[in-house]
């Protein structure tokens, strides 16, 4: 694993490779083992390597041998072997033993055909200096992000966008575009990132970027094919496990180094950790009663034979840390269980290098909760949309009271009620936050309609299946995985988010996803084999977090307070407003907490690189 940097530009060699050393070094994190670089007269490539393969041979930027070709990459790519062997029937040889090379040399050879080759997580940059090309591409899901600098006289790239920051051309300003989704859905919702000019590279596209000119292409698109599939219940799950136990293996034994393995309370964690039987597993959870399931994991690992390590959150922990986790997500994250995951991969890096985790399962076979509507809820939504709205607007002139969040959530249409797993405001009440010059007529369906729009004709739990692939997963889950690991030189892998696995996933009916009024059916049902029952009939959780109880502590409520206050504030949010919202939730037990997470994370974030950093 590693980090990434480059450009383009027609500056001296010595000045390129000056500029990307200082790039390179402000994601040391990512890759402390080693650095290299490439310059010429047009090109610019930087490296931090994380060494995981081939300890000794395996640096980077790597060289065709006829020195035309050079690439950088981050990630691991874990059918690696395989096509080194069908590379080496074809006439080619290789200095080393790593996925680099094989990842070079297949470029070579497939030319664009390769990403649809690979089983892996990566981004990379390939450079052609006869042709004066630049490709790069990013996995099948997202699991490794990349980003690139644009403008009329700029184009750079990298793994994180801070590394910009050290490059004389790049102009750092704050894009207040996406605050308003990122509001209502905790994360930034838009290809263009919080900071003006930067853009994500989406998963599953490649790009050539040549002659001053970027094109950018798709070579993978999510799509379900469920209902050609005949097969029996018994012949999709034996082929499942399967396909589970294979991914799980890759993901253990592409490695050089020991991998150790995430472990909560949940089905997910628990099943990769009982068929990978790492020697080592970390758990972490809060000081605070009912949010710790640190128990579960320790009682689970004691049943395996493996040593857990476990550490506990305080509030103190959590409030001293969201800055530098700011940081590290680049943009701003207002998702609660970044924070406790910053500490787990703290806490695992004491004694690994690489771990397995559970991300990816819940999209795959349909394990979220949302995803298996309550019988009344059915019901409800039975009714005529126009009834449904009606009672929508009375319900949100009324105070609380219990089903009134569930009657105006629902009183919408099925695009504008399920946008993922935010949705913590709605448009009005974002608009409201914010500063007036800031607010705007944006819709939740504006973002989403391009989507449901490819789905139009599915039913509604592969609609939400869909969204969660394309938002949830790339934006938010995956991107926390990857900068939370990669803050404290940790290699995350995630054997449930393959791309094997999603080819077979795609293609099991719904019936055998949820059934019974049971999310992740089929999947569940394997993984009882494999724990006791508790384990695999648990509901998801993830990183429960006491943060709305800790803003009702004056010393928490201070620290919120005290961002709130700053002079700056006002240029994004109703100053008196937002003020207010905290007040009520910390006298009143009016729950405002996840709303005010969502402003405080963005301030703190604007604060670390805005004002700290000049």
């Amino acid at each position: 694993m590693c980090g990434i940097v480059g450009f383009v530009d027609k500056k001296k060699k010595d000045d390129k490779l000056a500029i990307l050393k200082k790039m390179a070094d402000r994601i040391i994190y990512r890759g402390p083992d080693g650095d290299g670089y490439f310059a010429d007269g047009n090109v610019g490539l930087g490296h931090r390597r994380l060494s995981i393969l081939d300890l000794s041979l395996g640096a980077q930027p790597m060289y065709s041998d006829d020195g035309n070709f050079v690439i950088i990459f981050n990630g691991e790519i874990y059918n690696y072997q395989e096509i080194r062997n069908d590379l080496e029937s074809e006439g080619y040889t290789f200095k080393t033993k790593c996925d680099t090379e094989v990842l070079l040399n297949g470029y070579i050879h497939y030319k664009d055909a390769i990403f649809k080759k690979l089983r892996g997580m990566f981004t990379f940059v390939i450079y052609d200096k006869k042709n004066n090309d630049l490709v790069g591409a990013r996995d099948y899901f997202g699991i490794k992000p990349f980003y690139y600098y644009l403008t009329d006289d700029e184009f750079m790239f990298g793994s994180e966008i801070k590394s910009f920051l050290e490059h004389p051309n790049f102009k750092k300003e704050v894009n207040t575009d996406g605050l308003k989704m990122f509001l209502i859905f905790q994360y930034g919702v838009k290809k263009e990132t919080f900071f003006k000019n930067v853009y994500k590279l989406e998963p599953g596209e490649y790009f050539h970027y040549k002659d001053g000119k970027l094109d950018i292409r798709r070579y993978f698109e999510i799509s379900f094919d469920k209902k050609n599939n005949k097969k029996s219940y018994e012949e999709i799950k034996s082929e499942l496990r399967t396909t589970l136990e294979k991914s799980v293996k890759y993901h253990q034994m592409t490695s050089d180094v020991e991998v150790g393995a995430y472990l909560s309370g949940g089905v997910d964690s628990s099943y990769v950790v009982s068929k990978s039987l790492p020697d080592k597993t970390f758990t972490v959870g809060f000081s605070y009663e009912g949010f710790d399931e640190t128990s579960y994991a320790k009682e689970l690992s004691d049943m395996l034979n493996i040593k857990n390590y476990r550490k506990k959150i305080s509030a103190d922990d959590f409030f001293n840390a969201l800055p530098t986790i700011q940081y590290h997500t680049d943009e701003p994250d207002a998702n609660l269980s970044t924070v406790p995951l910053y500490f787990l991969s703290d806490l695992a890096s004491e004694h690994v290098k690489v771990v397995l985790s559970g991300e990816g399962s819940d999209e795959m076979f349909g394990g979220y909760n949302e995803y298996n509507d309550p019988t009344l809820l059915k019901m409800y939504l039975k009714l005529p949309l126009g009834l449904r709205k009606f009672n929508r607007n009375i319900c949100k002139k009324l105070p609380h009271f219990p089903g009134r969040n569930t009657i105006i959530k629902y009183g919408r249409t099925f695009m504008e009620s399920y946008i993922g797993h935010g949705s913590f405001m709605e448009e009005d009440e974002a608009n409201r936050v914010l500063a007036p010059n800031l607010r705007n007529d944006e819709t939740i369906t504006d973002i989403l309609k391009p989507y449901y729009d490819k789905v139009k004709n599915e039913d509604d739990l592969t609609k939400k299946m869909f969204i969660d692939y394309h938002f949830w997963l790339p934006q938010d889950i995956l991107l926390k995985a990857d900068k939370m690991s990669m803050a404290h030189s940790l290699e995350l892998r995630t054997p449930l988010m393959d791309i094997d696995v999603f080819n077979y996933a795609r293609t099991i009916p719904n019936k055998y996803l949820v059934k019974n009024k049971e999310t992740k059916y089929i999947f569940r049902d394997i993984a009882k084999e494999e724990l006791p029952l508790e384990w695999s009939k648990r509901r998801k959780l993830g990183f429960p977090v006491p943060f709305s109880k800790w803003l009702r502590i004056d010393k928490y409520y201070k620290i919120v307070k005290s961002y709130f206050e700053k002079e700056y504030v006002s240029l994004f949010f109703d100053k008196a407003y937002i003020l207010k919202l905290l007040t009520d939730h910390h006298d009143n037990n009016i729950n405002h907490g996840r709303e005010i997470y969502n402003i405080f994370c963005f301030l703190v974030w604007y604060d670390r690189f805005f004002i700290q950093e000049k």
